[in-house]
């Protein structure tokens, strides 16, 4: 634990980007702080027979089904505010999954009232002692830079993770929550969820990937240049009339049930077709399409050899349905 507090200090020491808690709707208040831990035996990087226990103070973790691992938001007195320790353990958690050959799916949740009321401005004491001090404009310049990276880097983990993420999201998804949904794969929420990118009502611009992944998800320049440029809310509805959404619920229980349904759906299917999928749908995003058909033929030239599409095709031969594929962990 000492190793891992190390790395996020070293890595998260408190910048602005979003709001707090108490900005969700400038009316919830002010709520006391509370730590939080729990944990759950994953496999090691460096040894993958062996299992070791993780801790995080910022994340509840659970596995419900198999293949199957829920990371829930766990700061519920905060709104799920995203303090320092929030930004270094997403990270870590899927960079930990990303290795996990148990792990297939994720479904990603939060505790409490809101999914998250975006970053906790209590934490921007480090902003505040570098813009303070006596450092020359450019040595303060390169800080900020990496700092940004760093946060940046804690939502591109989640885009990486070769395992689809299904974001679940209910009541208030504000600032960064945007950011962290964007780079997920599957998006559902409550039919009272809300959400705004709300980065310009504290002087910044979005600056950890909802510029970048929300466009391309939304397809519709004119309407993610007025949300970005007004921070207005905009609800449940009409995330899924612009697509950010593919699916709303009358309720919380619902939604993650659903979500556990999808996902167990598609931890039963092989997890070299799924993670394969995932891998070209995000290079084929950001690529031509010509590059995104010469890196899949690239691909298929090992891919292609895999035993699961064997046992898959055995079992779609079967007219009876009683063949369920077994697939091995990747």
């Amino acid at each position: 634990m000492a190793s891992r507090a190390a790395r996020c200090l070293l890595r998260v020491t408190g910048r602005a980007s979003g709001v707090t808690s108490g900005q969700l709707d400038y009316s919830l208040g002010q709520h006391g702080d509370r730590a939080f831990s729990t944990s759950i035996r994953l496999r090691s990087r460096k040894d993958p027979d062996a299992k070791k226990t993780y801790s995080f103070s910022t994340l509840k973790v659970d596995k419900p089904a198999k293949g199957v691992i829920q990371v829930e938001l766990n700061r519920p007195d905060r709104l799920n505010a995203l303090n320092n320790d929030s930004w270094c353990e997403i990270r870590e958690f899927f960079d930990t999954i990303s290795a996990d050959p148990e792990c297939r799916v994720v479904i990603l949740s939060a505790l409490g009232k809101h999914f998250t009321a975006g970053i906790d401005l209590q934490d921007m004491g480090f902003m505040m002692d570098l813009l303070g001090s006596d450092l020359d404009t450019s040595r303060k310049g390169l800080k900020l830079e990496q700092k940004v990276r760093d946060y940046q880097d804690s939502f591109t983990a989640i885009e990486k993770c070769p395992k689809p993420v299904i974001a679940a999201i209910h009541g208030g998804c504000i600032g960064g929550g945007v950011d962290m949904t964007s780079a997920c794969d599957i998006r559902y929420c409550t039919e009272d969820a809300f959400f705004a990118i709300k980065e310009v009502d504290i002087g910044m611009a979005a600056d950890v990937g909802t510029l970048q992944r929300f466009p391309k998800i939304v397809g519709n320049d004119s309407l993610v240049r007025e949300l970005a440029f007004t921070a207005r809310k905009f609800y449940a509805a009409e995330a899924k009339s612009i697509g950010f959404v593919s699916r709303l619920f009358d309720s919380r229980e619902t939604m993650l049930k659903a979500a556990m349904d999808v996902a167990s759906l598609i931890a039963a299917k092989s997890p070299v077709a799924v993670q394969g999928t995932k891998v070209h749908l995000n290079y084929s995003r950001d690529h031509t399409v010509q590059e995104g058909l010469e890196h899949m033929a690239i691909w298929q030239m090992t891919m292609l050899q895999s035993d699961d599409i064997m046992k898959a095709a055995m079992a779609s031969a079967d007219r009876r349905g009683k063949t369920v594929p077994e697939f091995a962990d990747v």
